[in-house]
């Protein structure tokens, strides 16, 4: 596949898997899977564009994603994070780091900061593994995102669960407030005049 052809795929995969199966005619099983077979006929009807579209395309995007939004097991296939359904992902919840990150604008995080994180377009709440990578999150509709910080590891202790979504990204269906502090680090990532050799 080209650039393109793997771009299309991977939208119409995030879309399919995390909100709308039936739209393409296929049934979406409690934790999230869909059956590949399945997939694949239902997209290529769609796109005549994807005509030659087999298993080991859309095995290969899942694989090769560097974010580990997607997984394949036994004929079927599923997002990992980002669902507006209500779904039983039974995701793993070791590995979880002791510090965790969430991006924010400044008007948000005085809200935060009293009311905890919760759920808003999404069913779960979605952090990130490093500051860098939720400044990267963060960047998609805010230029200039404030970074929460979550103490995950005294949250876990106090009973709150988080599982390990992706390859960076974790998810809670709320954070308390009572673990959260705005990131020290966030004025020197985005002060007004960065040093020439910052990196973005």
């Amino acid at each position: 596949m080209n650039d393109e052809e793997v771009e299309i795929l991977g939208r119409t995969m995030a879309g399919v898997l995390r909100h709308f199966p039936e739209r393409y005619g296929l049934e979406m099983d409690t934790h999230g899977w869909v059956d590949l077979r399945d997939f694949l006929t239902a997209v290529q009807i769609r796109n005549r564009r994807f005509r030659f579209l087999r298993q080991h395309h859309v095995v290969g995007l899942i694989e090769t994603d560097p974010k580990g939004r997607y997984q394949f097991d036994d004929g079927k296939i599923r997002a990992t994070y980002g669902h507006s359904k209500d779904l039983d992902l039974d995701l793993p919840t070791d590995g979880i780091p002791d510090i965790l990150f969430y991006p924010t604008t400044e008007e948000e995080s005085h809200l935060l900061m009293e009311a905890g994180l919760r759920p808003s377009d999404r069913k779960m709440v979605h952090l990130s593994a490093t500051f860098e990578a939720a400044l990267e999150a963060g960047r998609v509709r805010i230029a200039q995102p404030l970074i929460l910080e979550i103490d995950a590891k005294t949250a876990r202790e106090s009973g709150v669960v988080i599982h390990r979504a992706g390859k960076t990204v974790y998810t809670s269906k709320e954070i308390p407030n009572e673990f959260l502090r705005r990131s020290t680090r966030v004025e020197e990532e985005l002060s007004p005049d960065p040093p020439k050799d910052s990196q973005e």
